[in-house]
């Protein structure tokens, strides 16, 4: 039982000075609550570290911790989290025992009118009521912001005698709420709720959007990183969002030539004063010309020239600029003297890396955004740089773009006659209730940073500093279930690994070759292909984005854990965030329901828990150390059960009867479990514990336990499911839909014998025929049938639990036989040429499910039943 883990970088390291979280799992009863962790780097100095947990094991141990820490740029990767000194509770200015309070923190002050943060560089005051969300920022000292506000743009449209009239509409962040979600002597967290209110003529008199943002402070640090999160409230038809963003007022002073904006670009940066200096100086004094564009103070009384200070009133003084990310594949930048004037081009580039600098040589701010190119439209915005006061705005959704358009894309009831894959036929497309949640860095400065700092900044900004654990820490601390490390020791093995990559590989790269990008879009992946068109099925009803159908999620997670690989983690990461904000309704009435896939990903009538459950999220929640947004998203599904009151999820299959409502094994009732089970390790909640036990104890009543039936009557309040027939409608989905990650993991927590007897019965009876027919009546029997190669990896489970080697044979059958494991292998793409817009590589059959669940497979195969493996085909004959 270890007691300790290696930590090393996710990726390169900090790029510059700054404070990090991450979470590491132990092992039961290797971490107790009143245990002192502390970090130590290759040379065995203490590294000083904050910690806290965020999951518990049944026997009360830690399961989960949480970590911060502040680190300079170009830190040691030679990293180590241990328990000190046993289980004696003992404490250090180092460490305290992990479930503390401390009482030194970095909040200094509380009050009726906002929260002060204290970093030791950088003091911030958040506003607890009304305008702005930041009062102020001050930097050593020195005041760099005198305010930080949420700002939106509306865009109403209306016909009149023939004229089409767009009006825009100005709204503003309101806070109503503030809370400290976490305080210590190094990482201390601030959350921020509202809504955008109108201001101007009819100020206030309409609010939408509400809001949630997170301010994340670390010791020593001159930098905070935000997490901003906005719910889409309005009528899809006249609401139309034309801006939306976050904005910085800078204070300015000195002359214009001393004022400076900066825009990094695809490798470098776009730096300007907002006068510059005359042309003549560029060839008469280079070095003092130099020095100017560069950010230095010039001051007219020491740089022995006489002229120039004259002569520079005669140049252009430069008040907006702006950077527009209009596509994945371009930006522009873009100047004026003023609003009364035109804008023109600065510069053109491909994909910028999201950052934006005002300043003059007392101070200045930068935002830095993170997947800036990748969820365009995005742009950032420096004016009135030659008044008192400049803004810097991150727009998450540019003004510069078209507005964002909600609306349905056909006329509704369409495809009622079973012409598109999806689900229900209903008219349930609406985006009331869907989030997205954006990420930025603010950096505050005490003059105009040189090129090599903003760049390290917004390298920073784009991809966050993280510390990972290894592998095998992963894996022997049994995060997460089943699953196998990498392992190419015999051919056998190399070969299916070579397989697993090309699976992964080909998705991370169709994700750049079909530029799934896009605000609305980034982080999903679509769902099926069409060879003659060489396109993915993107117009054509439930085959368009995938929505986590059969968890691709998890596929992810898990091909990071078992590599390390930092591609794999922000590829799952994208996805995280997208599934869990944009394919949930996080209010209206299918709040803690998800849409199943569509050409839109909230267009398909089919609303169901299986979309929003937590177990979608969870790793990314315990690796980064305790996600805040997720912990909220976590908490809008929790009682994602008693949302089937009003909307049953076989409302079109089943009579009403005497039941509240109707739920299967799978995917419903294994959705609620997993929202209880990650709701019970992460607060020890009784309730949610006994709802899981309640719906186990009725499964085993039943006649035929797993299999008796697939729709039960079900009432949320008891968490009771209610037999009402073994044949009744459908197939059952107790081998796929992330049942086959989850319960094995479920059952290691509870200590049910009978539970695991039960699923190893299920991967039993899916994958071995006779034993099916022996012991299933034949209508239930012949449902058992479909997309068998589904149920591998409980038939995997089966074998291990029971040392049975005929299963384990079976198993592989469906993973490796050409006729039934549905994947074309090897896992090698086509060249296809002269029939598309260019030439695009193609795995022509390509389906996301089928790839999505034989990767899963064979993962936890290899696992359960490695050391069974046959001996491989070297690809399809």
């Amino acid at each position: 039982m270890s007691d300790s883990a290696a930590l090393r970088w996710l990726e390169d390291g900090p790029a510059t000075s700054t404070g990090v979280t991450w979470g590491v799992p132990w092992e039961a009863g290797a971490l107790s609550r009143e245990d002192v962790l502390e970090v130590r780097d290759g040379t065995g100095d203490v590294v000083p570290v904050q910690s806290w947990p965020t999951a518990y094991w049944p026997d009360g141990s830690v399961k989960w911790t949480g970590h911060a820490a502040s680190f300079d740029a170009d830190s040691t990767d030679e990293l180590e989290i241990a328990r000190r000194g046993g289980n004696d509770g003992s404490k250090s200015d180092d460490g305290r025992p992990i479930n503390e309070r401390p009482s030194d923190t970095l909040v200094a002050e509380e009050t009726d009118e906002y929260v002060e943060v204290d970093t030791g560089r950088l003091v911030c005051r958040v506003n607890r009521r009304g305008s702005p969300v930041i009062q102020e920022l001050s930097r050593d000292g020195n005041t760099v912001c005198t305010g930080g506000s949420l700002v939106c743009i509306r865009e109403s449209r209306r016909e009149d005698s023939g004229r089409r009239i767009y009006e825009e509409e100005r709204f503003e962040g309101r806070v109503d709420d503030v809370t400290v979600e976490r305080e210590g002597a190094i990482h201390a967290v601030v959350k921020v709720e509202g809504t955008h209110v109108r201001v101007g003529e009819h100020d206030g008199d309409r609010t939408w959007l509400p809001f949630t943002v997170y301010l994340y402070f670390h010791d020593g640090s001159d930098a905070i990183r935000a997490t901003h999160t906005f719910v889409f409230d309005g009528e899809p038809e006249r609401d139309f969002v034309k801006g939306l963003g976050f904005s910085f007022a800078v204070p300015m002073s000195g002359p214009e030539y001393n004022r400076h904006v900066r825009f990094s670009g695809d490798d470098g940066a776009f730096r300007e004063p907002a006068r510059l200096l005359p042309p003549k100086y560029i060839d008469t004094d280079p070095d003092l010309y130099e020095r100017h564009v560069a950010g230095e103070p010039l001051d007219p009384r020491t740089d022995g020239d006489d002229d120039w200070p004259e002569l520079i009133e005669d140049m252009t003084p430069w008040d907006d600029f702006k950077l527009v990310q209009n596509s994945p594949d371009h930006y522009v930048i873009e100047k004026r003297a003023g609003e009364e004037y035109c804008w023109i081009d600065a510069a053109h580039g491909e994909r910028s890396s999201g950052l934006a600098f005002a300043g003059d040589g007392e101070g200045g701010v930068a935002v830095g955004v993170k997947d800036f190119w990748e969820k365009y439209p995005s742009s950032l915005e420096v004016t009135g740089l030659t008044e008192d006061e400049a803004a810097v705005r991150a727009w998450f959704w540019s003004p510069d773009g078209e507005p964002m358009d909600l609306r349905q894309y056909d006329e509704p009831g369409r495809n009622t006659n079973g012409a598109a894959y999806g689900g229900l036929d209903e008219e349930r497309s609406t985006p009331y209730g869907i989030a997205n949640t954006s990420e930025l860095t603010l950096f505050c400065f005490d003059g105009v940073p040189d090129g090599r700092t903003l760049r390290n900044c917004a390298d920073e900004a784009r991809s966050p500093s993280l510390l990972v654990c290894e592998p095998e820490h992963y894996h022997d601390a049994n995060a997460f279930g089943n699953w196998s490390l990498e392992n190419r020791e015999t051919p056998e093995r190399a070969w299916i690994e070579e397989q697993l990559d090309g699976a992964i590989e080909f998705y991370r790269d169709e994700i750049e070759r079909r530029r799934w990008y896009g605000f609305w879009d980034y982080g999903d992946i679509m769902h099926s292909y069409d060879p003659v068109r060489h396109q993915w099925r993107y117009d054509v009803g439930g085959y368009a984005w995938q929505n986590t159908e059969q968890v691709p999620t998890m596929w992810f997670w898990y091909a990071f854990l078992r590599s390390g690989r930092a591609d794999c983690f922000r590829m799952a990461e994208a996805q995280t965030r997208h599934t869990s904000e944009v394919d949930v309704y996080h209010e209206g009435p299918y709040a803690g329901l998800g849409t199943r896939h569509n050409v839109l990903h909230w267009g398909g009538g089919c609303k169901e828990a299986r979309i929003s459950m937590a177990g979608h999220h969870r790793f990314y929640y315990y690796l980064t150390g305790g996600d805040e947004r997720l912990g909220d998203v976590f908490r809008e599904v929790r009682d994602a059960d008693f949302a089937t009151l009003e909307l049953d999820p076989m409302r079109n299959h089943i009579e009403d009867d005497e039941h509240p409502t109707h739920a299967r094994i799978a995917p419903e009732w294994l959705s609620f479990s997993a929202n209880w089970m990650t709701e019970w390790e992460r607060f020890e909640s009784e309730e949610y514990r006994e709802k899981i036990l309640t719906g186990i104890e009725c499964i085993k009543d039943m006649p035929l336990r797993m299999f008796s039936g697939s729709t039960f009557g079900y009432d949320p309040e008891t968490g009771e499911l209610y037999h009402i027939g073994d044949a009744n409608y459908g197939y059952t989905f107790l081998h796929c839909m992330g049942g086959p990650q989850l319960w094995p993991e479920l059952a290691a927590l509870i200590d049910d014998d009978e539970w695991e007897e039960m699923l190893a019965e299920t991967g039993l009876l899916y994958v071995d025929v006779d034993e099916r027919t022996d012991r299933l009546p034949d209508e239930v029997a012949s449902k058992l049938d479909k997309l068998t190669m589904y149920a591998a990896n409980m038939g995997g489970f089966a074998a291990d639990r029971r040392d049975d080697d005929r299963l384990a044979e079976l198993t592989w059958e469906l993973l490796l036989d050409e006729d039934r494991r549905r994947v074309h292998l090897p896992m090698e793409t086509r060249t296809v040429e002269g029939e598309y817009l260019h030439p695009v590589e193609e795995l022509p059959a390509v389906k996301t499910n089928i790839m999505s669940i034989w990767s899963l497979n064979v993962i936890a195969c290899l696992e359960y039943v490695g050391d069974r493996m046959p001996e491989h085909r070297s690809g399809d004959e």
